[in-house]
């Protein structure tokens, strides 16, 4: 539908819708093959901005229209309204798209900020306007059906949270009475050390009090055979007393 006819302004908008739902193609095209999930959010986010300037663009669209409903032919305004239909169908189906994108990069919607909901509640107007009833039951279960899986999902996040942290917690257990095994069994490695230190050191003693007497029986001795050999070589000298048991036998007289 050719706009220049019939309204300069309208045919501007409509090039600028245009333009950006080419970029919306393209966008969501890359997206498809863009792995990281941090790319990925901030494509979304880009994406996300070129679909409110698109709302606003058909907003825009809308009042110029009915600005200029009075001059048009009824015809005309009925085929300005099915373009404004059908743009708002192919909004609502990135929109959608883009929800899709959104729920399996397990973000939030990037609708969902200052005034988020406002923005989401009106493009679901425009929707619901452009929909039979069949159309909106469909979309419906299908939302309905989005938000079971996801709520399995989140099940399914919580069990593996909740295991890994039993596991994490038992393990935990294991670690601390392993290391309460080794600390009782430094302790008594280093109760036997200890006494193994006072009984060298006892022993210490008694081999230091052995060699003492070891020592004096060794003077003793050497002091014995000292005065016995003296008393051999010098038998009359009388400076040196006799042993006990070593002296001489007295002369007897014969009768």
């Amino acid at each position: 539908m050719d706009l220049t006819d019939i309204s300069e302004e309208l045919d501007h908008i409509e090039g600028q819708i245009s333009d950006i739902f080419r970029a919306l193609s393209n966008g969501f095209q890359k997206l498809e093959k863009i792995k990281d999930s941090n790319r990925r959010s901030r494509q979304l986010e880009e994406l996300t901005g070129k679909l409110r300037e698109c709302k606003r663009l058909i907003k825009e669209f809308e009042r110029v229209m009915k600005e200029e409903e009075i001059r048009n032919t009824h015809d005309t305004n009925k085929r300005l309204n099915e373009k404004k239909q059908s743009m708002i169908k192919e909004l609502n189906s990135y929109v959608a798209l883009k929800k899709q994108h959104a729920s399996e990069n397990k973000r939030l919607d990037l609708f969902d900020g200052p005034d988020g909901g406002d923005v989401f509640a009106e493009e679901n107007v425009l929707l619901a306007s452009s929909m039979t009833n069949q159309q909106l039951m469909d979309t419906g279960h299908r939302m309905m059906d989005e938000t079971d899986q996801a709520i399995e999902r989140s099940k399914k996040a919580v069990e593996e949270t909740v295991n890994v942290g039993a596991e994490t917690a038992a393990s935990l257990k294991a670690q601390t009475e392993q290391m309460s095994r080794i600390v009782n069994e430094l302790d008594s490695i280093h109760f036997s050390i200890k006494k193994a230190s006072q009984l060298v050191k006892e022993i210490g003693r008694q081999v230091a009090t052995d060699r003492c007497i070891m020592g004096m029986l060794f003077l003793i001795v050497i002091g014995v055979i000292t005065i016995i050999i003296v008393k051999l070589v010098h038998p009359n000298n009388k400076d040196i007393r006799d042993i006990p048991g070593l002296a001489p036998p007295a002369n007897r007289k014969l009768l």
